[in-house]
């Protein structure tokens, strides 16, 4: 059911809210690492690294829809912190029929160019027909990413959570069973971890879809409702499209990088393949205290509470401090173990840089919390835009890392790529949330 996060104690509501969705990040990561796990072991270090090389183009192009996503789902937090009801589903509403023309759009178009784009970025010969393989059937699931992410973003702005996770966890389940019957059992390669994936996602999405028809009156609109309304169009595109290009615009930088890992070789794309999916699980709860600030925020700005803004960054900020040494900690104790997942022990030269590039990273860890923290409680108080030039900070250090430094330095400038891109975003978010506090106040004080 739908939370009011308007009330009560921020750190308790935070972690409250936080935890379930940490969980089903967890799991989203874990049945990404499934696939990395079986295709590294099932089918070799050329098939990891062919799934590796289009992790940025993926981000690129499936961040997109998850941030358009998270940012139409933040006018509906607003209308719930203010209790607009009526608002609120034709908010919803619209949310529907843009994420269908959306999905159409980009899907129709990214199937046609993906194959030039891995040309592009240099992906090696050896490898470059099994991630065209691969990354065309992911871009087929487009309309699925859509559907998963814009059920699940609605029901967190309603305070829930839980659901979405519940969900998530049996899609991981089902994954891995089909990662195992299309790849052991119907030998269909690396394409079979892709038709894995959009189908396990798949399931979630359209369970819930039920649930939220079923569980949440709130939810159930007039045929008024229901109608394509320009107005609120124009609100969600300016909350979703600035997020999308967000993740989109950090991403570039992320597919200049990669190109430049693509020509160091097959080797390099393999170790920052399996270091970079044990990060990702690792960086799971700064993801989860993201989205939970925009909810947060989303919601306590509706009900015109800056106060408890302040209270929740202070709260969230701490989490993240003290994650940031636990998963340090980590790292550096059993990191190099879990690389065995991705790969056998006789790599040892792509494992050596493996476990470079996971510990060079998590020491930065801190700067990443901030950047979630930060850049999405200024997206859920409606100031979305600004996160564009965030992700343009990440976009140019990534870029002038893959341009300059990896030509000279090699192996050891790409793990140090992400640490500079957050330590980047953060010099502009900073100052930008104490801009946006203000214009807030103001805001709320002639309101």
């Amino acid at each position: 059911m739908e939370k009011d996060m308007t009330k009560g104690s921020p750190m308790r509501l935070i972690l409250g809210f936080a935890v379930p969705l940490m969980f089903g990040l967890l799991f989203q990561q874990f049945y990404s690492m499934v696939d990395a796990i079986i295709v590294g072991h099932y089918l070799g270090v050329d098939a990891l690294a062919a799934v590796g090389a289009t992790g940025s183009v993926n981000f690129l192009i499936i961040g997109f829809c998850m941030g358009v996503c998270s940012g139409f789902a933040i006018p509906v937090a607003q209308e719930f912190g203010a209790r607009h009801e009526v608002n609120l589903r034709r908010y919803v509403a619209n949310c529907v029929w843009l994420s269908l023309i959306f999905a159409a759009v980009m899907t129709v178009l990214v199937a046609v160019l993906c194959r030039t784009i891995l040309q592009v970025m240099q992906t090696p010969a050896n490898i470059i027909d099994e991630s065209y393989a691969y990354i065309f059937i992911i871009f087929l699931g487009i309309p699925i990413t859509y559907l998963y992410n814009m059920t699940a973003a609605i029901l967190r702005s309603l305070g829930d959570s839980r659901t979405p996770v519940i969900f998530l966890v049996m899609a991981a389940v089902l994954n891995i069973f089909l990662d195992l019957l299309c790849i052991i059992v119907f030998k269909m390669g690396v394409a079979g971890a892709a038709v894995a994936t959009v189908a396990s996602q798949a399931i979630a999405g359209i369970c819930c879809l039920a649930y939220m028809y079923k569980k949440f009156p709130i939810l159930h609109m007039s045929r008024e409702e229901r109608r394509w309304d320009p107005y609120f169009v124009r609100k969600l595109c300016g909350m979703g499209i600035p997020m999308g290009l967000q993740y989109s615009i950090t991403a570039i930088g992320s597919v200049i990088l990669q190109s430049a890992v693509n020509g160091i070789g097959s080797d390099a794309v393999a170790a920052v393949t399996a270091g970079g999916k044990l990060n990702m699980f690792i960086m799971c709860p700064f993801d989860a205290m993201g989205s939970t600030m925009a909810t947060y925020g989303g919601q306590n700005l509706g009900a015109g509470n800056l106060k408890r803004v302040d209270e929740g960054l202070k709260a969230c900020t701490l989490l993240g401090l003290i994650y940031s040494v636990i998963a340090a900690v980590a790292v550096y104790t059993v990191g190099g173990r879990m690389l065995l997942l991705f790969l056998d022990a006789g790599e040892t030269a792509i494992l050596a840089n493996a476990a470079v590039f996971i510990r060079t990273n998590v020491v930065f860890f801190f700067f990443l919390a901030l950047v979630n923290i930060v850049r999405f409680l200024i997206q859920g108080m409606g100031y979305s835009k600004l996160a564009v030039f965030a992700g343009a900070f990440e976009m140019l250090a990534r870029g002038v890392t893959g341009f300059a430094l990896v030509p000279f330095l090699g192996f050891r400038a790409v793990c140090f790529a992400n640490p500079l891109a957050w330590i980047s975003a953060d010099i502009f978010l900073i100052p930008a949330f104490f801009y946006v506090r203000k214009k807030s106040a103001q805001v709320l004080s002639k309101s």
